[in-house]
């Protein structure tokens, strides 16, 4: 049973090192946008602002950390499901 394990496990990081070698554009292209479903000020906000200052300095692109207060969260939810697709 641990033979069987281990070789298809092999044959998983196999398949995922064939898989990942396709050439893929430059990510992002585009500003980030955080969403934080709470106000301004707040421990979500907090860390929503620290994630974003983290990821600006590693990935070179601009980060912006959005609230949208409201409906314990709801708003913020909305927002974040009817957003265009960016792939």
């Amino acid at each position: 049973m641990k033979k069987l394990f281990l070789a298809f496990a092999a044959a998983l990081l196999v398949s995922a090192g064939i898989c990942n070698s396709a050439s893929a554009q430059e990510w992002p292209q585009r500003t980030i946008r955080i969403v934080v479903s709470f106000g301004p000020g707040g421990g979500a906000d907090i860390i929503g602002r620290i994630l974003a200052d983290s990821l600006q300095s590693k990935l070179g692109q601009p980060v912006i950390v959005e609230n949208k207060p409201g409906a314990g969260g709801i708003l913020g939810n909305d927002v974040v499901a009817k957003a265009t697709p960016d792939g």
